[in-house]
């Protein structure tokens, strides 16, 4: 009979407290858990539901070891409690959708006042007042938008790696007689992306400031045109050229280097405190 007695006494599986220890404490059963983990006290599942929700009242919570969802009630409120209650759970819902057209409407406004700006900066400031000032509004809400995305767009295409390709395709054919035995250097693994780890600000950063940079090198170059669209535009189209051959020939340079590299042999120390590999590396340089 006593063993019978001490299986049924209640075990809290929070606090491991019996109902000896605090007979006053409110126990509840709030799950399909048999045996030890059947009761809790009520104040130590509120503790335990508290941090499980995060200050979320309104989260459901199971119970982790059957999985059973908590039956929660709460105590009837006032209608001016309720009524706040609805305007915060309308509030939360609605609050992401409005950040997000917070955000898409900055973001629109401001590729317009880029777009505004690159008018002005390509054409002059006069004429391009002039041309905005006379054109649809529909038009200009819709085609100076489209200004930094046809840039953006226009900086991904890297037709400076094609010519990189082609060159390191044809960089090591024929440069070795017939029969010679001499060590090839080898072919780097093309890895996409490799070396470029900020390709996306890069790219969006070049793209933006290409208006200005086209503007200043099409002042310096092309002073004797008379047209601020002319120097702008051949100002443009010979940025992207001298770019394009100093980074073919950059990337190319990179190339060599990473098909030419050499793993050494460990050092090893001798007795007079020289390492073999000084003494192979001094002996090379001199066969040189």
């Amino acid at each position: 009979m006593a063993l019978t007695e001490e299986q049924a006494e209640k075990h809290c599986w929070v606090c491991f407290a019996t109902e000896r220890d605090d007979r006053s404490a409110e126990w509840v059963s709030p799950c399909r858990c048999k045996g030890c983990t059947k009761w809790i006290h009520q104040s130590c599942l509120q503790r335990w539901l508290d941090e499980k929700q995060k200050g979320n009242s309104g989260g459901a919570v199971s119970c982790p070891q059957c999985g059973t969802e908590y039956h929660i009630t709460f105590p009837k409120m006032g209608p001016l409690v309720y009524f706040l209650q609805q305007v915060d759970r309308v509030l939360s819902r609605v609050s992401p959708f409005a950040a997000v057209g917070v955000v898409v409407g900055t973001v629109y406004w401001s590729a317009v006042t880029y777009g505004a700006v690159t008018v002005m900066q390509v054409v002059g400031h006069k004429k391009g007042l002039y041309v905005m000032e006379r054109a649809d509004p529909l038009f200009l809400l819709m085609g100076l938008p489209t200004i930094p995305v046809v840039l953006v767009l226009g900086k991904m295409i890297r037709w400076e790696d094609y010519l990189v390709r082609l060159w390191q395709r044809y960089s090591y054919r024929g440069k070795l007689p017939p029969g010679n035995s001499r060590y090839l250097p080898r072919v780097p693994v093309d890895v996409p992306g490799a070396g470029d780890h900020l390709s996306v600000s890069r790219t969006l950063c070049g793209a933006l400031i290409f208006p200005s940079v086209a503007s200043l090198v099409g002042r310096l170059l092309f002073r004797r045109m008379p047209s601020d669209l002319q120097r702008t535009v051949l100002g443009g189209i010979a940025f992207v050229l001298m770019k394009g051959v100093l980074k073919v020939y950059f990337k190319q340079q990179q190339y060599v280097i990473q098909a030419n590299r050499h793993i050494l042999n460990y050092p090893e120390t001798n007795g007079d405190g020289q390492s073999d590999g000084a003494e192979e590396d001094t002996e090379d340089s001199g066969n040189e």
